[in-house]
């Protein structure tokens, strides 16, 4: 079964450990599209690791969030930055 972006999504932080906090709380969204590009785009990269996006009883951690927002289905437009930082990442990998 294909992921619909169209679902409604949770958002939850990182455990608190050691009284240092996440810098976000618990967000529930509309949809998961938006979800995932407020994670991505939104976020600090500290405040996402440890996260994350549940849709339904569907988990996804950081990883599984970056590939959400790199996928082809993703339906929202993506900001500039985060595409290109995405391409040149890709590519190093390539190389």
């Amino acid at each position: 079964m294909a992921f619909s972006f169209k679902k409604s999504a949770e958002l939850f932080p990182a455990a608190v450990r050691k009284k240092r906090r996440a810098g976000f709380t618990y967000r529930r969204f509309d949809t998961a599209a938006d979800a995932v590009r407020f994670a991505i785009e939104e976020l600090p990269a500290n405040s996402l690791n440890g996260a994350y996006l549940q849709v339904d009883e569907a988990r996804f951690d950081q990883n599984g969030i970056r590939s959400l927002y790199d996928s082809r289905d993703f339906p929202l437009p993506r900001r500039e930055s985060e595409t290109a930082s995405a391409e040149t990442s890709a590519s190093k990998d390539a190389a």
